[in-house]
């Protein structure tokens, strides 16, 4: 997940920051830190990354279209 994918993410999902490092457990500066573009540490990025994937976001990868985010269809 890069910076851009997670302010990305929380505007799909209409999350402020404090929203965000509610559901994933963190402080809201570790949130600023990284759509800043700081490095953070991997388990915390996977706390991150897990909050959203369990609100339905889905990361897009590099594919020759651009990084992207998307909510998954609920079944």
């Amino acid at each position: 997940m890069t910076p851009v994918q997670c302010r990305m993410a929380r505007a799909a999902l209409d999350w402020g920051v404090l929203d965000l490092a509610r559901e994933a457990g963190v402080s809201t500066q570790t949130i600023v830190r990284l759509e800043r573009g700081e490095a953070l540490k991997q388990p915390t990025l996977d706390r991150i990354c897990e909050a959203f994937e369990a609100a339905g976001v889905e990361f897009i990868a590099e594919n020759g279209g651009g990084l992207g985010v998307r909510i998954a269809k609920r079944s």
